[in-house]
């Protein structure tokens, strides 16, 4: 049909969203789903691959893949606008640096551990005849620690240098990490409130968040508030105009840059779009601050725009799965993610039951994360901590600024083998280096059960 007007883009935008539509109407009527508190996102997600792959809908999964990747940049780059407001509620925060610390070293400690495992069975599965691109186990912690935009974006630039289909490769890991943060997440949580682990006992999750749908009655949170006046322009208008803005810039910068290296090393630099975005955003926050007119970005509308980005990155990256490379590839993928499955949830159970406080919900905290994203992790506290009165919530926000290094740099150390010529053992042999580290430092600070004790503030730390 002839138009006056592209429509592609627009088209798949509304596929997915009739995808997120379904996937909301699913999950607030079949048990299964509320179950495990799956999200609508990825119920979506998981029914668009069907559909597409049946041939009722004919969408190019290229055009998906390309909003993913915006929308992935999107989040991060809404995230480093997001202001910090004064909170006055009171929770338990009496060693505030214990829990985040913790969590970022089980991260530290995960992500060479996913790495050197995929690295290992790439390795093995090639003394056995299946030679893979060296880097193809390295996807599994881009997936599994990172989440579906990392393994997209970074998948896409090891495209470029040879690597074919990464992308639908990493988007596979990340959609079975999110499987493992929700079918196996939710059931060890369960496990641990019936066996009175939780810090305030067990109690029924409400009805809303079961079902995923607010009770019209009931009393629900702000979405954020206008700091404009809608006279003059609206609020939120003004609020993705900030992203919007910060996204030209960061183009602008990556263009440049790339324009004076060679030309291998430019098209790596795109697969890290979402940390220049993070970068450029905390920059114009700052300059925002210094200008007092800081006010202006509401932390509130730009966390609802990352939560509106990472909804739609999850319906998109599962729906882009392309089921016949994947089959091509089923074993070392199948293998590859079962293993580190396995060895996730055993180490992170393992230093969770020796912590000296709120371990149950650290556990759940960093057990999302690990698996899948940083709202993944909350929405696991959310069921044994639902008023979030412990600092779990507060803590994992902490984290997520603490582990940036670690996390930034295992993403860079997943390129050794095509920046640097590095040979798969010399990465492992790194990979394995920042494991012990890591386990030094939970020696040292008390997290393995022998150390000092924590200190006391009259509540539990």
């Amino acid at each position: 049909m002839n138009t006056p007007f592209p429509f592609d883009g627009m088209l798949v935008f509304a596929f997915l969203s009739l995808l997120l539509l379904i996937g909301v109407g699913l999950r607030a009527t079949v048990g299964f789903f509320q179950r495990f508190l799956v999200p609508s996102c990825l119920i979506g997600g998981v029914l668009g691959l069907g559909v597409l792959h049946t041939g009722i809908v004919d969408l190019d999964t290229a055009t998906i893949e390309a909003l993913a990747y915006h929308f992935f940049n999107i989040s991060f780059i809404s995230v480093g606008l997001t202001r910090e407001e004064n909170n006055n509620q009171k929770i338990a925060q009496p060693s505030p640096l214990k829990g985040p610390t913790w969590m970022a070293l089980l991260q530290g400690l995960t992500f060479p551990m996913q790495a050197i495992v995929g690295g290992l069975l790439v390795i093995l599965l090639g003394a056995f005849g299946l030679h893979l691109f060296p880097t193809f186990g390295f996807l599994a912690p881009l997936g599994f620690n990172e989440g579906p935009g990392q393994a997209l974006s970074i998948g896409k630039v090891w495209e470029g240098v040879g690597f074919s289909d990464a992308a639908t490769i990493g988007l596979t890991f990340a959609a079975i990490g999110y499987f493992c943060a929700f079918f196996i997440g939710v059931p060890l949580v369960n496990r641990g409130i019936r066996k009175g682990q939780a810090t305030f006992g067990p109690r029924r999750l409400p009805r809303d968040f079961v079902v995923g749908v607010l009770d019209p009655d009931g009393k629900s949170e702000s979405a954020g508030r206008l700091t404009l006046h809608s006279g003059n322009v609206e609020t939120l208008a003004f609020q993705t105009a900030l992203v919007g803005m910060v996204y030209g810039a960061t183009y602008g910068i990556i263009a440049c840059i790339g324009h004076w290296l060679p030309a291998d090393a430019a098209k790596i630099l795109w697969g890290f779009f979402f940390f220049f975005g993070l970068g450029v955003a905390l920059l114009v926050k700052g300059a925002m601050q210094r200008l007092k007119i800081g006010h202006l970005a509401d932390g509130g509308i730009q966390r609802r725009i990352t939560g509106w980005s990472v909804d739609f990155l999850i319906v998109a990256t599962v729906a882009a799965i392309e089921l016949k490379i994947v089959w091509d590839y089923i074993l070392p993928i199948g293998l590859i993610a079962l293993v580190n499955a396995v060895l996730t949830t055993t180490l992170v159970v393992w230093f969770g039951r020796r912590l000296s406080a709120y371990n149950l919900e650290r556990t759940a905290a960093i057990y999302g994360v690990v698996t899948g994203t940083v709202s993944c992790g909350l929405l696991l506290l959310r069921i044994v901590d639902p008023d979030f009165k412990t600092p779990a919530a507060y803590e994992l926000a902490v984290m997520n600024v603490m582990a940036l290094p670690v996390v930034g740099g295992c993403t860079v150390l997943v390129n050794g083998p095509l920046w640097w010529d590095w040979s798969m053992w010399m990465t492992l042999l790194v990979f394995a280096a920042v494991i012990a580290v890591a386990l030094i430092l939970l020696k040292l600070l008390g997290f393995l059960g022998g150390g000092p004790p924590a200190p006391s503030h009259g509540a539990q730390s």
